[in-house]
C-alpha cells in the first residue's frame, strides 16, 4: 500500500503528492487555456486566496490547483517531502 504524502502549497492549503503530474508557471497561452478549460469542467481549485497566481498544479484526475507560491518553491517541498519519505522507510 502506497503512503499517502501531503505537499503544502500555500496558504495552509494541500495536495496529495502522489496525485500531482506537473507544476508549471501560468504564464503560457497553453497553461492558461488549461485552466479555462478546467474552470468550465468545474475541476479548478483556486487556492491562491486572490493573489496573484504564480504555480498551475495538475493532478492525475485532470484537476488544476491554482497556488500563489513560485512553482520550485512547491517543486522543492515535493522533493524534500520525498526524501523524507524514503529516509523514514
Amino acid at each position: 500500500m502506497e503512503k499517502i504524502q501531503l505537499i503544502n502549497i500555500g496558504f495552509g492549503n494541500i495536495v496529495s503528492a502522489n496525485r500531482v503530474i506537473a507544476i508549471v508557471s501560468p504564464e503560457s497561452a497553453p497553461i492558461k487555456r488549461i485552466i479555462s478549460e478546467a474552470r468550465d469542467r468545474g475541476q479548478l481549485v483556486d487556492a491562491t486566496y486572490g493573489r496573484r497566481t504564480r504555480a498551475v498544479i495538475i493532478t492525475d484526475s485532470s484537476h488544476v490547483v491554482l497556488s500563489a507560491i513560485q512553482p520550485e518553491t512547491v517543486a522543492h517541498r515535493f522533493v524534500v517531502n520525498k526524501e523524507v519519505s524514503i529516509n523514514s522507510n
